[in-house]
């Protein structure tokens, strides 16, 4: 439910965790750029002094007790009641000038999500995040049939339609990896817009960790496929169960002929029971295929009849 009988034009969200030094410019930042946005920080059990810091610029500070951003995003979208969200990390990274083309592209009626597309120099990027940016986008658009630019950007504008449909389920960095796989399978219309992308000052450090959350987002990448595309990947599996039956099960047929008896015995009974298992499996993702597309239809139907 809206915290707010009146609903605000525009609310700039910050999610924070421990950007005591990035907070207040940010704040200021955005304040300059959309003037008369309602400012909210969303903080995430911060250790140092980022909250204090952002009530002391006079913008409203909401805690989020669940670890991870995912989790905040969640709280973002399920508490507040706007025309226009915009989304920008407290980082100081991203280049305010962009915040009123990522609003105007969500007013003009072009986009329910307008991107910003981080450009900048190498040294704003460590080479994991650079690898592991292409890599990702390479992935979702190769699965999902279409892609996106930069899939984990932390800028965006949302409209109101898109907020009130979309199913957070993510807990933490996988999120935007959520947000554009669902843009892209429900086809929602969206503007992806450079914006340059500049360092962290000294003293801030990145949250995020190349590998660990790299591997979270490729297996939250495997379970979307396997929930918006069970056939394939349910489909995947019983072929590789029943090539790997047939290896099997070639040598003691061929016996079989030769013999007329079979003494492999064991073996006949492994390959019979991958064949099977294959079987099972590829009606498991005949079954689910037609949940999922009642699912998919379902969500589609709610976001078209969400108020813009």
């Amino acid at each position: 439910m809206a915290d707010n009988p009146k609903r605000e034009n525009v609310v700039v969200l910050l999610p924070c965790y421990n950007e005591e030094l990035t907070i207040v410019p940010t704040i200021r930042q955005m304040r300059e750029a959309v003037p008369g946005a309602r400012i909210v920080v969303f903080d995430n059990n911060s250790k140092d002094r980022s909250a204090e810091l952002a009530r002391g610029e006079g913008v409203e500070v909401r805690p989020v007790r669940l670890q991870g951003k995912g989790n905040v995003i969640r709280r973002m979208f399920a508490d507040i009641d706007a025309d226009i969200y915009l989304m920008v990390d407290a980082d100081t990274t991203y280049d305010p000038k962009t915040a009123p083309l990522l609003i105007d592209a969500v007013r003009s009626g072009q986009a329910d999500m307008s991107v910003g597309i981080r450009k900048g120099k190498a040294e704003s990027f460590p080479a994991g995040h650079r690898f592991g940016n292409k890599l990702f986008n390479f992935i979702v658009a190769n699965l999902f049939g279409r892609g996106m630019e930069d899939i984990f950007s932390g800028y965006r504008a949302f409209s109101r339609r898109f907020v009130k449909s979309f199913p957070a389920h993510s807990k933490g960095f996988e999120t935007e990896t959520e947000l554009s796989v669902f843009t892209l399978e429900q086809r929602i219309p969206f503007i992806e817009i450079p914006s340059p992308y500049g360092e962290r000052p000294e003293g801030s450090h990145s949250k995020l960790k190349t590998y660990r959350d790299g591997f979270r987002i490729l297996w939250s990448i495997v379970l979307l496929y396997k929930e918006l595309r069970p056939i394939i990947f349910f489909g995947m599996i019983a072929v590789f169960l029943m090539l790997l039956s047939l290896i099997l099960g070639v040598p003691v047929i061929v016996e079989f002929f030769e013999t007329h008896r079979v003494d492999r015995q064991p073996t006949a009974i492994l390959a019979s029971a991958i064949g099977l298992l294959a079987t099972i499996v590829f009606v498991a993702g005949m079954v689910l295929e037609s949940t999922a597309r009642a699912y998919r239809e379902t969500r589609h139907l709610f976001y078209l009849n969400s108020q813009r």
